[in-house]
């Protein structure tokens, strides 16, 4: 991958925590195109970008074999922890070197990661790696996102854009490729059947701590971390104590709703 974030271990333990799973709209939105583009047998799916393996783990009633890859051994390790999934495995590789044989893949899948890429040399790789008619899904969402809760949803979500202000000047240039709702990702796909789906909704019930632990886990508050660990801290907790405030709430294991929008974009190889 040309960018690697993720890598540490406790960064890795905060996204298999924290990181809400991969939405089930999302994967029937692909699940869908897979079976009118190629149809089955659905053989083997390839997570790219696996981190600790949610989106691999969705994946598994739906095809023989399932194989997650990262490029972070701890991001491994905490999705090996998980176990339980006889057809699920995972490995240390990259995006730009997936280690499988030509056209024996029926779909590559990225969530959350793509943007972290070399798109040429990825493209490259997917088109050697999948079955004619195989497919590629790449998806992301938006932060920051939404909290409702009660009648001050309103105020919940300020707060929260309030936050991710802070951690504006922390943002990597790969960050904005996610701003942008993937377009320079979308003009990389060298297939031309391809398409992309925009302003797809999803929502979790989360505790007000694992919502500042979502936060947590993103690459740009991280770097905020390493640079002034104690500012950090203070604005994390500054959140926190502002969506008690608002909720009138003492307890951070209070239950709200979080909502994310989320865009996918789907691409098939030519027969």
């Amino acid at each position: 991958m040309a960018a690697r974030f993720f890598e540490g271990q406790e960064h890795a333990a905060l996204y298999q925590k924290y990181r809400p799973l991969s939405p089930a709209e999302i994967h029937n939105l692909i699940l869908n195109y897979l079976q009118r583009k190629k149809g089955k047998p659905f053989s083997l799916a390839v997570d790219v970008g696996c981190g600790s393996g949610q989106s691999s783990r969705e994946l598994a009633p739906f095809f023989e074999k399932v194989v997650g890859i990262d490029v972070s051994e701890a991001q491994i390790e905490e999705a090996k922890k998980m176990g339980g999934l006889d057809n699920v495995s995972y490995r240390l590789g990259l995006a730009e070197q997936l280690e499988f044989e030509d056209s024996s893949v029926d779909l590559v899948i990225a969530g959350t990661s793509a943007h972290w890429f070399d798109m040429e040399r990825f493209m490259k790789e997917v088109d050697r790696v999948l079955k004619p008619k195989g497919c590629m899904a790449l998806y992301c969402y938006q932060a920051p996102f939404e909290l409702h809760y009660k009648g001050c949803s309103e105020n919940l979500t300020q707060i929260v854009q309030e936050m991710f202000k802070t951690l504006v000047p922390y943002e990597s240039e790969k960050r904005q490729i996610v701003r942008n709702e993937y377009k320079e990702v979308f003009d990389a796909i060298t297939f031309s059947d391809k398409e992309r789906v925009d302003n797809i909704p999803f929502k979790r019930q989360v505790s007000i701590s694992c919502a500042i632990g979502f936060i947590k886990s993103l690459s740009y508050y991280q770097t905020f971390q390493k640079k002034d660990p104690e500012a950090a801290k203070a604005s994390l907790e500054r959140t926190e104590q502002k969506l008690l405030q608002a909720m009138g709430v003492s307890s951070s294991d209070t239950m709200l709703e979080m909502k994310l929008n989320a865009f996918c974009l789907l691409a098939s190889k030519p027969e």
